[in-house]
């Protein structure tokens, strides 16, 4: 797995994921939730399926 996912796009997915998880455990919302789990996930790991299929990137690329 070829990292897809920079910097930015990596700390939104992070918070974002950690926002929904929280709101979850608080009660404020329902189970879906727990989808917040995914762009944690992703943003973790660096790495998206769905960008990989739509061939996109947001990491920097070195010039050499």
């Amino acid at each position: 797995m070829k990292t897809n996912v920079g910097g930015i796009d990596r700390i939104i997915r992070i918070v974002l994921g950690l926002a929904l998880i929280g709101l979850t455990l608080t009660g404020n919302i329902g189970v879906w939730g727990w989808l917040g789990i995914v762009p944690l996930a992703t943003g973790a790991i660096g790495w998206c399926p769905p960008y990989s299929i739509l061939g996109i990137n947001t990491c920097k690329t070195k010039q050499s």
